[in-house]
């Protein structure tokens, strides 16, 4: 009889809870016990909120801002100490009703501040979820979004979701991948191109067209279940014009609102040098920062502590919510790179073992290297940005031009691979920086190379064996092209064949793909199952060799245990002298070769066959 009224009574509790609740809205919407981040500042939004004056019955209120919009309150309450449970706040004024808010502190997992990150072990295996598959047909257009699907769109929206994603992991492993990056599944509610999700609408609900948060959650259950990783596409600089906060600011700066011109817009100048050049004029350097990355995408106000709060409480929620692994950080450079880096601190000071990755689009390792944590060039001028890993675009950018070039010229062919390496010492840790061949704003590399099985080959290897970790984007590995430069971001973002129910081909078993896309895929699959297991590509150091007749030829070793990398650039078979390398092949004889099974005596020379790669462990 007494678990009865026990049960009676916390429905009566919850439905009043409920009740009350829903005149607020409050964010984040819950938080744990046992954070280190402890001191929440809870965002309060309600109809003239700001006129109530607030309480609490089971925290500390530390402090409550107000702004100039009277819809909010800015509440700082401290939680360290205080149990998992539910605490109230209530609001009063006169001659106005009392609205009680009941909030919420969970269980924290056990040892969630000791996650790992994605490292140098993994491939991170990178999709567009609208274009990857549609598990769920009863979400592509929902209630609460405006744009509905249309899949004969290539800059619409075509269905993919979270449960199709689900439904291929299996694909997804058996190619080799260790861990999944999406771009961004939150709400982008734009009325128009709101498939990429980059502009954001809330910031605390996954888009209802992918599903809902359980399901994000339970993509990453279900990808632990596998032993692999979820990293999340974060969006530091901007948000959608459609957000409920732009929609109804809490402060003028709470975006870069320039003045001067039609709705607060001026387009960035995105001349990220910016931010280091010691020579930069004040105007130059604001034209870059606080200018909008596009029309329907305000650009963020990093320096404004109540924003730069909310963002770091927002990031930490998802990483404990569904239990991720890393966040990728898009346009990391454009943030204000003071505000961007206590962002990335607090990050990593609640999780030590954590790894982010930055966007930094730029063309120079030591423009690249600077927005590393703890790095020599960002030391010149006293700047850390804590950020652990940085995107290595100088690589992509010599692989996108190199394997043209057939000549034996100075500074053409593989010589550019070389270069690009040459320069790893700029870099504070060498091995935490990504390397990829294409992503979902690059042209598709199979493009570039006009569908050049053999070419595809030499690149991967490269990205397979090189240091760092290997990036991959999504149907590379069954030859799928896309011109971006005449026909836009849909074109390099097509749909997975199978990925939807009338689709006349599936590519994501060996039966559905053609022979063509086989040989794709099985050589991925051998090159990125066989680097599952390598340490000495995970964590060897490389010596490399000055390319000679188009050749490149570099080693990864890590003690006694070395892999020996050979690329053939030609388009006719060269015979390798090994004498040339005997300090790195030294007392071994024998090896195996990966990717043929083959076992090799390393003698006085190897026949390398024309636009071919060998990779040779050694014995």
């Amino acid at each position: 009889m007494k678990r009865i009224v026990f049960i009676f009574s916390m429905i009566l509790a919850f439905s009043f809870a409920k009740a009350q609740n829903s005149e607020l809205k409050v964010e984040p919407p819950f938080w744990w016990s046992d954070m280190k981040l402890s001191t929440i500042q809870l965002t309060v939004y309600g109809e003239d909120i700001a006129k109530y004056e607030v309480q609490s019955d089971g925290v500390d209120i530390i402090d409550v801002t107000k702004t100039e919009n009277p819809n909010y309150q800015f509440i700082t309450v401290e939680t360290k100490g205080y149990s998992a449970g539910s605490f109230k706040l209530v609001f009063s004024a006169k001659k106005r009703k009392t609205i009680t808010y009941l909030y919420e502190l969970k269980v924290r997992d056990d040892r969630s501040a000791y996650r790992k990150g994605f490292d140098s072990s993994d491939m991170i295996y990178l999709i567009m979820p609208d274009r990857f598959a549609n598990g769920n047909t009863q979400n592509d257009g929902t209630e609460d979004t405006f744009e509905k699907p249309n899949r004969s769109d290539r800059n619409g929206r075509h269905g993919g979701d979270i449960e199709g994603v689900i439904e291929h992991l299996d694909y997804i492993q058996e190619l080799g991948a260790t861990a999944l990056w999406s771009t961004p599944l939150l709400e982008d509610n734009q009325p128009t191109y709101s498939y990429h999700t980059y502009a954001i609408s809330d910031c605390y609900k996954i888009d209802s067209r992918y599903g809902t948060n359980e399901d994000y959650k339970r993509l990453s259950q279900e990808l632990h279940k596998r032993d692999m990783k979820l990293v999340m596409d974060y969006v530091t600089n901007h948000w959608g014009g459609e957000h409920w906060m732009i929609q109804d600011l809490p402060t003028k700066d709470f975006i870069n609102y320039w003045s001067d011109s039609e709705n607060g817009f001026q387009r960035s100048s995105y001349r990220m040098t910016t931010q280091f050049d010691s020579n930069t004029s004040a105007l130059d350097y604001e034209a870059c920062m606080n200018g909008w990355f596009d029309t329907t995408m305000p650009d963020m106000n990093q320096r404004n502590p109540l924003y730069l709060n909310y963002i770091i409480q927002n990031a930490i929620w998802w990483i404990e919510y569904a239990g991720l692994d890393g966040l990728r950080v898009d346009t990391y450079s454009y943030c204000d790179k003071e505000g961007i880096s206590k962002w990335t601190k607090s990050i990593m000071d609640e999780y030590p073992n954590f790894n982010i990755v930055g966007e930094v689009w730029m063309h120079d390792q030591s423009q690249i290297s600077y927005w590393q944590k703890d790095s020599p060039i960002g030391a010149i001028q006293s700047y850390n940005s804590h950020l652990p890993s940085v995107m290595d675009f100088t690589l992509h950018d010599a692989i996108t031009n190199m394997f043209h070039d057939h000549e034996n010229l100075w500074d053409n062919g593989m010589i550019e691979a070389y270069n690009n390496f040459a320069n790893d010492f700029l870099y504070a840790d060498i091995n935490n920086i990504l390397v990829f061949a294409a992503n979902h704003d690059t042209n598709r590399i199979n493009e570039i190379y006009s569908g050049d099985l053999a070419t595809y080959k030499l690149i991967m290897t490269m990205v397979a064996t090189v240091r760092g970790i290997p990036q991959f984007y999504y149907g590379d590995e069954i030859g799928m092209r896309g011109d971006k430069n005449t026909l836009g971001d849909g074109d390099i973002r097509r749909d997975f064949p199978g990925g939807w129910e009338t689709d006349e081909q599936s590519a994501f078993t060996n039966e559905g793909r053609t022979e063509f896309q086989n040989q794709y895929f099985n050589f991925t699959k051998t090159l990125f199952n066989w680097r599952k297991s390598s340490e000495v590509i995970h964590n060897g150091k490389t010596k490399q060799f000055v390319p000679i007749d188009n050749v490149y030829v570099y080693f990864r070793y890590l003690d006694d245990k070395k892999v020996m990398v050979i690329i053939n650039n030609n388009a006719t078979s060269k015979s390798l002298k090994l004498d040339r390398f005997s300090e790195m092949i030294n007392h071994h004889s024998k090896g195996k070769e990966i990717i043929s099974g083959k076992s090799m005596i390393l003698n006085k020379s190897i026949e390398v066959e024309a636009k071919s790669s060998m990779i040779i462990e050694m014995y």
